[in-house]
């Protein structure tokens, strides 16, 4: 039986500094049929997983202060310069420079579109959303891309007006810190945690 003080990272100079345990093994346990034979047994683990953002983190962080950061192409040589991305990219995917950071909160609360979606009971391992899930794949006004999410409240349609909520209460820092709602919902209709 290991340590069971979940491991942290702490940054020091530049560099992650993990401290603690990130894998805890427990005492196996049988498993029987109904008839009280024995067929198998159970090897539960708790594993501490560090997933580093890098130029990312501006995003996620953003999240939790009620923005949505979007990236620009800004090279003059680009074909593609001006064109707008979102999910965030951190550099051009035709020219490789490092693209701008844009605010796209306010285009977003003006109303996207809900260009696709698909409900559904199951999803992977950890998901922490409730069922059924309303995956949304929303599309903006004047950006390039489409940013896939979660509906929060409502039944999802194609063509459907919605706007981003945010988790600003305890956020995640994650994509869970961003769902969307029908244009028109009610601040009482949210979720626990979230406002506009």
């Amino acid at each position: 039986m290991c340590d069971t003080k979940h491991g942290s990272v702490k940054v020091v100079n530049g560099k992650y500094r993990p401290e603690g345990t990130f894998h805890n093994a427990f005492d196996n346990k049988p498993i029987y049929d109904e008839n009280n034979n024995l067929v198998g047994v159970t090897n539960p683990r708790d594993v501490t997983h560090i997933h580093s953002y890098g130029g990312e983190a501006i995003f996620f962080e953003s999240l939790s202060k009620g923005k949505l950061l979007g990236t620009k192409c800004i090279d003059p040589n680009c074909e593609t310069v001006g064109t707008i991305y979102i999910p965030f990219r951190i550099y051009c995917p035709d020219c490789l420079t490092k693209n701008e950071i844009v605010d796209l909160t306010k285009l977003a609360q003006k109303g996207a579109t809900v260009h696709t979606f698909m409900v559904t009971e199951r999803t992977g391992a950890f998901n922490p959303l409730q069922k059924p899930i309303r995956f949304v794949n929303v599309e903006f006004d004047g950006v390039e891309t489409i940013l896939m999410g979660n509906l929060a409240v409502g039944e999802p349609k194609m063509g459907m007006k919605v706007i981003p909520i945010f988790k600003t209460t305890n956020p995640t820092f994650t994509i869970l810190d961003l769902f969307w709602v029908p244009m028109g919902t009610k601040e009482n209709e949210l979720p626990e945690g979230y406002s506009f």
